[in-house]
């Protein structure tokens, strides 16, 4: 049986020097580990149903921030690495992924994409509203950790086995405001931020605000991908 073809959005397009399209190779090994077979998917695709016809499967990666004016926000100093490009890109090949039913893990910078797609909006600067009891990110470029607590008997907390994690990667300074339509909240961090949500109607969608391909082999890591690699397969079987 072929592995299924799973998509791995990358970052913005860099201008500097010859240019590139990135995406920290975390993503792509914690995929490889739960058994799909990666492909990078970067913005700027006008036709992204084209995409979407050959893969079973899309992870949304972190990144730069969303720019507010996806959301109707308003700019923020702290913002950084804004991409229109990435955000238009993956909105439409996010919204054409629920439309068609694909299954998708949702991560970070993904999860808020997600909730704009579905017409919530966003905390530009999460400090200005929560302040810094909890630290979400020690930097742009470094990762912090911090307990999360689930709801008990949601469908994720059923595949961590567990109502509480004592250490989750987290790596973000906007967080979840208005929730999108469908979305619940099932996980929060000690100050009340949002840390995952789930889709009505729509137990092949992930979304989490940590990072759980630098979670290693814990279920919280290693175990979302392996989990999406499942619904992808049997998607492909269909």
């Amino acid at each position: 049986m072929r592995r299924p073809l799973i998509g791995i959005t990358t970052y913005h397009r860099e201008t500097r020097g010859r240019g590139r399209f990135t995406v920290p190779s975390a993503y792509v090994d914690a995929l490889r580990s739960g058994g799909g077979l990666a492909v990078l998917v970067a913005p700027g695709d006008e036709v992204p149903e084209e995409l979407l016809v050959r893969l079973d499967g899309l992870v949304l990666s972190g990144g730069g921030d969303l720019d507010p004016a996806s959301y109707g926000g308003d700019t923020h100093a702290r913002s950084y690495a804004v991409s229109p490009e990435r955000d238009r890109f993956e909105l439409a090949l996010l919204r054409g992924a629920l439309e068609r039913g694909t299954p998708t893990l949702a991560i970070c910078r993904g999860m808020q994409l997600l909730n704009v797609a579905l017409g919530g909006d966003l905390h530009p600067h999460l400090p200005d509203v929560v302040g810094e009891q909890v630290v979400h990110r020690l930097s742009q470029t470094e990762a912090a950790a911090h307990p999360v607590r689930f709801e008990r008997g949601s469908a994720l907390a059923g595949l961590l086995g567990s109502d509480r994690l004592e250490a989750v990667p987290s790596w973000h300074h906007q967080a979840l405001r208005r929730l999108g339509s469908g979305l619940r909240p099932i996980a929060w961090a000690p100050d009340e931020v949002i840390e995952a949500v789930e889709l009505a109607g729509a137990p092949h969608v992930t979304a989490v605000q940590w990072h759980p391909e630098l979670a290693g082999a814990a279920a919280a890591g290693r175990g979302l991908f392996a989990a999406l690699v499942a619904h992808a397969a049997e998607r492909a079987r269909r």
